[in-house]
């Protein structure tokens, strides 16, 4: 799909790392696709450090600063899941009353309806201003994925080394590892983190830590996918592998339904189903594992229906593009 050109703009994008690498991975490929289609991004981050290894070489036209440390803004403004930028920045923000800078709150991921509804709307603020929800989704009535130009196609091209059959694992910490490694058939690739609690064995692979590029290969290697969060969700999608997700939990339990929502998107069947819950703790490990050939095309079937609609900076540009038009 062509990507609408639009004029290079400056964009200040806010992130917080809360305790996991979603926030900064999420960040990072939206300032690198954005720059990649021309613009200007300033990434202003609590802790950069994830960046060391998951960007090492960086990318033009990023540029990775302090927090607190944002001067003047830019044309937009974007803060990632409500990370509240700096004050005395959204004070400079208010001052520009002739022409103050498009400011979005890029939310969390959700297969739920209600997503389509909130997308778009409007918060005004005290000062003046108007702060703009931008909700990634599933449909085509929300912001979409982030999906960089070409990445489809580099997947189509990716060649599997030659190997058993393997399971990527990237998790939170869960007691369903050991049942996944007496259920699966293959090696365990465990990602860095509370997986690697599995000792390295004839059948264990404690990765190291890559750059996102490296991990999308690790994902298309794989004949099943176990991983958390959002920004590895996405990229699984993209994969077109069977995966679990293992969602972030919530202390009200409201991540279930969350989960229920996108295995509804999959239209996953009853055994998918049942792996999936054991894995967050929603039930019980199932005694039997599902059918891979049904599971592989479901999950090809989701990713063909997400690539059909507008990626997410293409849609971001053009919301942003509007507003912009709309203020002159």
């Amino acid at each position: 799909m062509a990507h609408e050109p639009n004029p290079p703009l400056v964009w200040d994008l806010f992130c917080r790392v809360i305790d996991n690498f979603g926030d900064i991975g999420v960040c990072w490929r939206l300032a690198a696709d954005l720059a990649g289609r021309g613009d200007t991004v300033r990434l202003w981050v609590d802790d950069a450090s994830a960046l060391r290894w998951m960007a090492p070489q960086g990318a033009q036209g990023v540029q990775v600063g302090a927090f607190d440390a944002a001067g003047e803004p830019g044309a937009v403004v974007v803060e990632a899941f409500g990370c509240d930028p700096p004050a005395a920045f959204v004070a400079r923000m208010a001052a520009r009353a002739d022409r103050p800078p498009v400011w979005v709150n890029l939310e969390y991921l959700s297969a739920e309806a209600w997503v389509e509804r909130a997308h778009g709307l409007p918060s005004p603020q005290a000062n003046g201003l108007h702060k703009w929800f931008f909700f990634p989704g599933f449909t085509a009535a929300t912001g979409g994925l982030l999906r960089e130009p070409g990445l489809l196609q580099a997947r189509e091209r990716f060649e599997r080394p030659d190997g058993p059959r393997r399971a990527v694992v990237f998790s939170y910490d869960t007691p369903a590892l050991a049942s996944l490694a007496e259920a699966f058939d293959g090696d365990l690739w465990l990602c860095p983190g509370p997986a690697q609690v599995l000792a390295p064995s004839a059948r264990v692979r404690h990765l190291p830590t890559t750059d996102q590029p490296g991990f999308d290969r690790w994902l298309w290697s794989a004949d099943v996918n176990i991983v958390r969060g959002e920004d590895s969700l996405v990229r699984a999608l993209w994969a077109g592998t069977p995966f679990i997700w293992h969602i972030y939990p919530q202390h009200d339990g409201v991540h279930r339904v969350k989960l229920d929502a996108l295995l509804d998107r999959l239209a996953a069947d009853d055994d998918v189903r049942a792996l999936w819950h054991a894995w967050n703790g929603f039930g019980p490990w199932p005694t039997r594992w599902p059918d891979e050939q049904r599971w592989r095309a479901a999950t090809e079937a989701l990713r063909t229906r997400l690539a059909d609609q507008v990626d997410l900076v293409t849609q971001l540009r053009r919301f942003v593009a509007g507003k912009l038009t709309a203020a002159r």
